[in-house]
């Protein structure tokens, strides 16, 4: 079976699906047994992570069989499961929880992620709020969209270019640097407006989206945690690009990422945040 964009309706479901049964039941009901540190206090997963990968896998093995299926917490315990990606005729990416600390800490600011690529592209992004109930939906070509809870359909636009750096909000996740570009960053995010951390890539790459921040930096590039919200963001008008200038793409873990509102706010940003 191939992709098409009616397939959005279909993934939109299983992902609220997910989040019906493995997700929200466990919200601020985790045990201490439910709780595990992967790579340090701050990167943990929860039996809501694992569960709801394993339904959306089962899922879609079963309607594209053919397909590629990535998820976080299956890379997590063999990272092999990445190869192919950027040549797989079809493959689908899968966060189950992003915000794994927030929602650990019962911060209702988490969400469910799934990009689509094929032969080396994104093709659509869907991003599941499950506390508000509702997604946010790119399709390449289509436009993106917040498809709410009582069914209206919300088209999305970045926010207009705002040069200066000191008239733009956002976010350095810069945390996974190394120095001396870590506190070269920390130090030039003071020249902006202000700024915004989630701890959740979802609900980021939603307020740039729809309008309500300028620009976030990541460092650590694993496909779950971008894939969705760069399409959804190109989508909705914006500019994304690694630390270089080159292209984003699926097979990239690594060269850092900008995103903006239109390139040339792109180009203020790396030029002022990276100033010495």
């Amino acid at each position: 079976m191939t992709f098409d964009d009616n397939a959005i309706d279909w993934l939109a479901s299983l992902l609220a699906e997910a989040a019906d049964i493995e997700i929200m039941p466990r919200f601020r009901r985790l045990g201490d047994g439910d709780i595990r540190q992967k790579t340090s206090a701050a990167d943990l997963v929860t039996e809501a992570d694992v569960n709801a990968e394993r339904l959306i896998t089962a899922r879609l093995r079963s309607h594209y069989p053919s397909a590629m299926v990535v998820g976080e917490e299956a890379c997590s315990d063999n990272p092999a499961l990445l190869d192919g990606l950027g040549e797989a005729d079809l493959a689908f990416v899968i966060d189950p929880v992003d915000g794994t600390f927030n929602f650990a800490s019962g911060v209702p600011l988490f969400g469910v992620m799934l990009g689509v690529v094929v032969k080396g592209e994104t093709v659509a992004g869907i991003i599941h709020d499950p506390v508000g109930k509702d997604w946010l939906i790119g399709a390449r070509g289509s436009g993106s969209h917040i498809r709410h809870a009582h069914g209206a359909l919300e088209k999305v636009r970045v926010a207009a270019p705002a040069a200066p750096i000191s008239q733009m909000t956002g976010a350095v996740s810069w945390q996974y640097m190394a120095e001396p570009e870590r506190t070269r960053l920390a130090c030039n995010q003071t020249k902006t407006l202000s700024q915004f951390n989630y701890r959740c890539a979802a609900h980021e790459y939603r307020l740039l989206a729809s309008g309500h921040g300028h620009f976030v930096v990541y460092n650590k590039l694993m496909p779950w945690d971008h894939l969705a919200g760069v399409l959804i963001h190109a989508e909705a008008g914006g500019h994304a690009a690694r630390f270089d200038g080159s292209a984003y793409l699926p097979a990239h873990v690594g060269g850092g990422l900008l995103v903006a509102p239109d390139k040339e706010s792109w180009q203020e940003l790396r030029r002022e945040l990276w100033a010495e």
